[in-house]
C-alpha cells in the first residue's frame, strides 16, 4: 500500500468513526419483482418481508448482488461532472436484509473521502436519530439518490437523478425494506417522483413497491435549524409505531 492509499484507508476510518460506525456490514442478495409507485393509500397495512427474516443463503444472495451493483456504481461515468470530481462513488451501506432503508441526497465531502453513506456532522446526527428509535446503523440500510458528490454540496439535478434512479431502484428491489424513511426534499421528490415541498410530504404515508415511505426533514437542514428536530422526532414517532417499535 503507498502512502496516498494509506492515507485513503486512515481518512476513511476516520470519518467512520466520527460517525459512531464501529464496523463495515457485510452483504446479502435474491431478486425481487420490480419496485413500482402507488399513490398514498388511506389506510395503508402494514408489509412484512414473507413474514419471516430472510436466510443466511437469501441474504448472502442479496449481498452478494449488491456487491456486483456496486461495481457498476464505481465504473459509471453518465454524469461527466460528477464522475470527474469524485474522489469515489458513494454507494450504501448497512444491512442487505434490512427492515428500513433511510434514504438521503447526496455524499458531502466527508462521504467522498470515505466512500460511506452518512459520515459527516449530518451522518452523525442521523445516528443519533436512528439510535432514538432503539436502532443501530447495523439494523438499516442508508443509500442516495446520487453516488457522487455534486460540487460545492448542491442539490442534484434532473438528469443526475435520472441517471442514478436505474442504481438505487436496483438497490431497493434488492434489499426488499417494509419501509422507506426519505431525507429531506430531493429524497422525496426523486422516489416519489413529485415535486410536493418536503413541509407538505411529511406526516403522510405512501407506498413504493411494497415498501411503506415516510418522509421527514434532511439531517444538514437540522444543523441549520434546531428548531426542526421537533418535527422530524414526531415523524420518527409514526414510523416506530407502524414499525412495531417502542422509543
Amino acid at each position: 500500500m503507498d502512502g496516498r492509499e494509506a492515507r485513503a484507508v486512515r481518512q476513511r476510518l476516520e470519518s467512520l468513526a466520527r460517525a459512531g460506525v464501529r464496523q463495515l456490514p457485510r452483504a446479502r442478495l435474491a431478486p425481487p419483482p420490480a419496485a413500482s409507485l402507488s399513490a398514498p393509500p388511506s389506510a395503508p397495512s402494514v408489509v412484512s418481508q414473507a413474514g419471516a427474516p430472510a436466510g443466511a443463503a437469501d441474504v448472502a444472495a442479496r449481498q452478494a448482488s449488491l456487491e456486483i451493483l456496486r461495481g457498476e456504481v464505481a465504473a459509471c461515468t453518465r454524469c461527466a461532472e460528477l464522475a470527474t470530481g469524485r474522489t469515489q462513488t458513494v454507494f450504501g451501506a448497512g444491512r442487505p436484509d434490512a427492515r428500513l432503508v433511510f434514504f438521503g441526497e447526496a455524499p458531502g465531502a466527508d462521504e467522498d473521502a470515505s466512500g460511506v453513506p452518512f459520515v459527516g456532522r449530518a451522518g452523525q446526527l442521523l445516528t443519533k436519530i436512528i439510535e432514538a428509535c432503539t436502532l443501530s446503523r447495523d439494523d438499516v440500510y442508508i443509500l442516495n439518490v446520487l453516488k457522487c458528490r455534486p460540487p460545492g454540496n448542491r442539490a442534484p439535478l434532473p438528469d443526475e437523478v435520472a441517471n442514478c434512479r436505474p442504481f438505487f431502484e436496483r438497490q431497493l428491489e434488492i434489499i426488499r425494506p417494509d419501509f422507506i424513511c426519505c431525507l429531506g426534499a430531493s429524497a422525496a421528490q426523486a422516489l416519489l417522483q413529485t415535486e410536493e415541498a418536503i413541509g407538505r410530504l411529511r406526516g403522510r404515508w405512501f407506498t413504493y413497491g411494497t415498501a411503506q415511505v415516510i418522509c421527514t426533514y434532511h439531517p444538514s437542514y437540522l444543523l441549520r435549524n434546531p428548531a426542526a428536530k421537533r418535527d422530524v422526532w414526531e415523524d420518527m414517532k409514526l414510523l416506530m409505531a407502524r414499525m412495531g417499535l417502542e422509543a
